[in-house]
């Protein structure tokens, strides 16, 4: 004879089980449903890539000290700044190859922005030479570039979003990683074939990018790595070589 007490509590346990049962039931039914949904919700095309364009880049070659021109077919965005970014990317990707001629380690990462602003009005030539640092180029088989000296770097970093547009000569503040200046190698050479080479390839791509400033995380620098001046306004359209002519 089984108790009555057990009666009652293997009743209880079985009504339990069931109530459980049933509880875990709906919760599977519901779950399965967002799952439908979620589905049904979810892009049934890709999204869309920027098409791709040619680009021309300015390539540094360490061998002769000369910009060469290379043609790359980018997938490129609308906004101006990003585009730019895009092509420096690319550019820095070619010097961190293993077989660069002109080897520079970071790669697009370097590139941690490009941002566009009217360009300021050169000041009337008074009849002077403007002043030269010993940093800047001045001898020898180097690319030749025109610096004018240029209002100060902004001291705030690079501000996000998109870059305005505007319709004139644009100048192009171009916003480096530290880690990509800390390990770029140090010598007069090799640091403005570098910096040339941005100017160049900015104007190739961008023509109404005339001047170029550079900032490092956000930052005014004085050199690149310890010879390329940083804190003057470089005139983008004189870094590009003449057509036929060794820079």
């Amino acid at each position: 004879m089984i108790p009555r007490y057990q009666t009652i509590l293997f009743a209880v346990l079985l009504l339990a089980s069931v109530g459980m049962s049933v509880l875990l039931w709906q919760l599977r039914e519901r779950a399965h449903q967002r799952l439908l949904a979620g589905q049904d919700s979810a892009p049934t095309q890709a999204p869309e890539v920027a098409p791709t364009v040619p680009a021309t880049l300015l390539v540094a070659s360490d061998s002769d000290n000369s910009l060469l021109t290379q043609v790359q077919s980018l997938p490129l965005p609308q906004d101006p700044g990003s585009r730019a970014r895009v092509v420096l990317g690319k550019l820095m990707d070619l010097y961190a190859a293993p077989d660069a001629n002109h080897p520079v380690p970071g790669g697009a990462s370097s590139i941690a922005q490009v941002f566009l602003l009217p360009a300021p009005n050169p000041e009337l030539d008074s009849g002077q030479n403007p002043a030269r640092s010993s940093s800047a180029p001045a001898a020898g088989n180097l690319p030749r570039a025109g610096f004018k000296p240029g209002e100060p770097a902004p001291a705030a970093p690079v501000p996000e979003g998109r870059s305005p547009q505007p319709t004139g000569p644009q100048l192009a503040v171009v916003n480096l990683t530290g880690a990509f200046v800390a390990s770029h190698p140090s010598g007069l050479e090799t640091e403005t074939l570098t910096v040339l080479s941005i100017c160049g390839t900015l104007h190739a791509n961008l023509p109404r990018v005339t001047q170029v400033r550079f900032l490092v995380d956000g930052q005014p620098r004085a050199t690149l790595a310890g010879h390329a001046d940083l804190t003057r306004t470089y005139l983008a359209a004189e870094a590009v070589p003449t057509e036929g002519a060794h820079p």
